[in-house]
């Protein structure tokens, strides 16, 4: 009932929101009547804010056109490669009629960058593909809403986004020998349990993974979103935050975790900092500072997109990740495609490096959760297991902006490189143009971690001065 009560609020509230963005363009004409009013500036502020505040946000697009490689503008075209019930596998294929960069990008190492299904959409990643794309070939993960497929498709559980992950590692595999593969947040979890279960089965594993701020081990360092998932019944979730899909969207009757529930929670975290950021768009439009208006909408057009979560896989993922920890305990079976249970061992997993980055002041995934991946994956060599600590990064920071680009990127894309020549195929190469891209990165041991439990922080990038730090264990 509450689904259909907030999408007849929406509905009401979208004419209202289309008559304020009109009204805000009016006061902001100078050529308008209405636009030479003393207070013009501030009224278009205002109507600007209020349509904001009321639209209802699509999904974005990525939007890579091109990317700048040494000097030489390269075309991106985005594609899907398959196309799933609940997902899509995309390709950027990068073009190029410059001969030293085709020569250069069609060696590149192949990743797979598995995005999370936990609210926003994928492109959420943007930052971390667009910055990908300069050294490797990148496929991502697409996960969809929930709501926009029809139950004719069947359900959807944590077990099958584990068989998803198998079949594109698979299919990756397939065109190029090899492929690394990079997980963020949420993915880390059922990422690891396929390239586990393929490797006991004794199929190849991927060269590399590299496992970005995700709740491996939830027990360590709990933070909000961890005590919640941990202190409320399986039962408390069924009854409070699962509902069926109106009869308005092609999903209809589906049960979902709805969007909207999902983005209420993501501002309750830090109500306060999302209301400063609000009134500082509103002071600069009234400023006309357009380069900080346009930021701040880029951002929240981004934050604001959320996407329905199947109930199934909602419900499986509290519990196996955040209530029995069944993935550290050695408890977790999974059900394949051909409906045999397997039992999820990531101490089979012998020959594929492992990186692991932790942000430090994350206050989704806390300090542990992601380096936990360390202990469990015993067969992995200390030899090909890393650990990275992005000083002074939130959650966001270690996959997108300034700290991403500047300190954790070029910890990935090292370690991708130092593995990246035990392909088993060489890269294929590319008719004049074209080749998708991802990183790579230099291995190192482990030592024990010295550094304080991070301090819990907005996700937003804190004004601390960044430093980098390496962890290494023997």
């Amino acid at each position: 009932m509450l689904y259909q009560l907030y999408e007849t609020q929406r509905s009401l509230m979208e004419p209202f929101s289309d008559l304020a963005l009109a009204a805000a363009k009016l006061y902001s004409n100078p050529l308008s009547v209405a636009g030479q009013n003393p207070f013009a500036q501030r009224l278009s502020a205002s109507y600007d804010l209020m349509h904001r505040l009321g639209k209802d946000y699509e999904k974005p697009e990525f939007g890579l056109r091109t990317i700048g490689v040494d000097g030489v503008d390269i075309a991106i075209h985005e594609r899907v490669e398959l196309s799933k019930p609940f997902c899509e596998l995309r390709r950027f294929k990068r073009f190029t009629d410059d001969t030293a960069t085709l020569e250069k990008i069609k060696g590149q190492p192949v990743v797979l960058i598995v995005a999370p299904l936990s609210g926003h959409y994928s492109t959420l990643l943007r930052d971390t593909v667009k910055t990908m794309l300069k050294d490797h070939k990148v496929y991502i993960t697409d996960w969809k809403n929930a709501r926009l497929v029809p139950l004719s498709e069947g359900e959807f559980h944590l077990d099958d986004y584990v068989n998803y992950v198998q079949e594109f590692i698979r299919h990756v595999q397939g065109k190029y020998g090899n492929c690394h593969v990079m997980s963020v947040c949420q993915p880390t979890v059922p990422v690891l349990a396929a390239v586990s279960l393929m490797a006991s089965r004794g199929e190849t594993t991927p060269l590399t993974m590299t496992m970005m701020g995700g709740p491996i081990d939830a027990r360590k360092s709990p933070t909000a979103v961890n005590n919640l998932a941990m202190n409320k019944s399986h039962s408390w979730f069924e009854n409070n935050v699962i509902y069926r899909v109106p009869s308005n969207f092609p999903g209809s009757g589906r049960r979902v975790y709805p969007g909207f529930l999902q983005h209420t929670g993501f501002v309750a975290m830090n109500p306060d900092h999302h209301a400063k950021s609000h009134y500082d768009y509103f002071k600069d439009l009234i400023k006309g500072d357009d380069a900080s208006a346009e930021a701040h909408r880029k951002f929240y057009d981004e934050y604001n997109a959320v996407l329905d979560m199947d109930a199934d896989y909602y419900l499986e993922t509290i519990r196996v990740v955040f209530q029995d920890f069944a993935l550290v305990s050695g408890t977790w079976d999974v059900r394949g495609e051909d409906g045999k249970i397997e039992r999820v061992k990531p101490e089979d997993i012998t020959t594929t490096a492992l990186l692991s980055v932790e942000g430090e002041l994350d206050d989704i995934s806390g300090s542990g959760q992601t380096r936990a991946v360390h202990d469990i994956c015993s067969g992995v060599p200390k030899s090909l297991q890393k650990h990275y600590e992005a000083i002074g990064a939130g959650h966001y920071g270690i996959f997108s902006g300034r700290r991403w680009r500047e300190m954790v990127y070029p910890q990935v894309k090292a370690f991708i490189k130092s593995h990246d020549s035990q392909a088993s195929a060489p890269a294929s190469t590319e008719t004049v143009a074209a080749a998708t891209a991802v990183v790579a990165a230099p291995a190192a041991t482990l030592e024990p971690k010295t550094t304080p439990a991070p301090v819990k922080t907005a996700p937003a990038a804190t004004k601390k001065v960044a430093r980098k730090r390496v962890s290494t264990t023997k």
